[in-house]
């Protein structure tokens, strides 16, 4: 039985896996070199009631993660988080990054958080259909920020506010 529940840091091993198979495989992110367990612990570190991490764990693994994670270092931005969600590879289209998706806006509304953003790289169709059905708007794109496999890359900025 799947169980989304608040990460633990000994859970983190699980997630920078999870993390660098889309490192090496696709553009959900922009990092380009793997992380290390120690190097994702002072992530995992920031994180916290405000900032949540959750896992989506099944017979005692864990196929995805989601967070919510400070959008920025400066106090006037203090109510908004970037969103992020991660499945494992072969685990994508069942349904897990809905059910993590509905417990991380859920955490993040119960942390007081007012909005969340999420950034999406080009050609990622099913996490903008994700995005949408769960209530993101469109904010705009920036153009060719990212560089990729080669190719340089639009991202799409989606926002939802809880209040």
């Amino acid at each position: 039985m799947l169980t989304v529940r608040k990460a633990e840091i000994k859970d983190l091993r699980a997630i920078v896996e999870i993390y660098n198979q889309a490192v090496l495989h696709t553009t959900a992110t922009f990092d380009t070199a793997t992380k290390t367990v120690e190097e994702q612990r002072v992530w995992f570190d920031r994180h916290g009631p405000k900032f949540p991490i959750l896992v989506a764990e099944e017979d005692k693994n864990i196929l995805g993660w989601a967070s919510m994670t400070e959008w920025s270092d400066r106090c006037a931005y203090s109510a908004t988080a970037e969103a992020s969600i991660y499945i494992s590879e072969g685990r994508q289209s069942q349904g897990l990054g809905r059910q993590l998706s509905e417990a991380i806006l859920k955490a993040g509304k119960e942390a007081g958080l007012h909005t969340a953003i999420v950034r999406i790289a080009e050609g990622n169709a099913a996490s903008l259909k994700l995005a949408e059905s769960m209530g993101f708007k469109e904010i705009g794109v920036m153009r060719e920020v990212g560089k990729k496999f080669g190719r340089l890359l639009d991202v799409t900025l989606m926002q939802i506010m809880f209040d």
